[in-house]
């Protein structure tokens, strides 16, 4: 078999519908692998166990292989970032280094294997691109929230300091604890000691949360749906330019065989 036919073949394996699926489900079995580990589990099925590891990594491995080969431009299989990062995260699981020094970072990246499902299926990838593209954004976004936040924090500081020390001692543990009122976990328990002392406090919370929780995360989250939106609106040009440029290929090959069978008829006349 010659290098193109193999290139083809490799082709087709990686695109087909059942491979992907085969991938998907290894990649959950794996991870359950991971979580089973955990637990104290006897010696001969923690030995199977192991033995069921070193399987999916060669299956993980086979599977590399087969999209490097289906590659054409074999020079830019790594300028991909998947790519790199599942070549690194197999490469690395092959090595034995159970018994060794480094068996902790061996485990942890056994760990990231799970995130490979991201690799695979291609609508993960376009919402962590979304997310990735959306970062610039969202940077000027948080930059504000934190702002707010350490206003917020010295004013809670400099009002609340005497009532509960623990809560508001400085300002990077009053940040912590405007944390819990965002996240409103027990944020009345803190709302109603301060009430006790300063009973017009229920606006410097009522308003912390309406700025954090209500205004920045809705910002947060529309600008990341707005990106998540573009990112589809440019996959759906590119299959539309592709399947356009399918049917101009389609169409000039009929013209051709019609040619052909013109100049055909032609020179049977003749």
């Amino acid at each position: 078999m010659d290098i193109q036919k193999l290139q083809t073949l490799s082709q087709s394996v990686r695109d087909n519908r059942t491979f992907e699926l085969f991938v998907v489900s290894i990649i959950i079995v794996s991870a359950l692998l991971i979580g089973a580990k955990t637990y104290s589990i006897p010696e001969p099925w923690m030995m199977l166990l192991n033995v069921l590891d070193v399987s999916i990594t060669v299956i993980f491995l086979v599977e590399i292989l087969i999209r490097f080969v289906a590659t054409a431009d074999k020079k830019r299989f790594f300028h991909n970032g998947w790519n790199l990062f599942d070549t690194i995260v197999v490469v690395v699981s092959l090595m034995p280094i159970e018994n060794s020094e480094t068996a902790v970072i061996g485990r942890l990246i056994r760990i990231f294997r799970v995130l490979r499902m991201v690799s695979v299926i291609p609508e993960l990838r376009t919402l962590l691109n979304s997310l990735l593209r959306a970062l610039p954004q969202l940077g000027y976004v948080l930059l504000l929230m934190f702002i707010i936040y350490y206003i917020y924090a010295a004013i809670g500081t400099t009002l609340f300091e005497n009532i509960n020390p623990t809560l508001w001692g400085d300002i990077s543990i009053s940040m912590l604890t405007l944390f819990r009122v965002m996240t409103f976990e027990d944020w009345t328990d803190v709302m109603y000691e301060t009430m006790a002392h300063h009973p017009l406090s229920w606006i410097y919370y009522l308003t912390f949360i309406f700025l954090t929780t209500f205004a920045f995360l809705n910002m947060v989250i529309g600008i990341v749906v707005n990106v998540l939106e573009d990112e589809h609106a440019k996959e759906r040009a590119e299959q539309e330019a592709a399947d356009g440029k399918v049917s101009l290929d389609q169409l000039a090959a009929e013209i051709r065989e019609l040619k052909q069978m013109l100049q055909a008829q032609q020179n049977n006349r003749n």
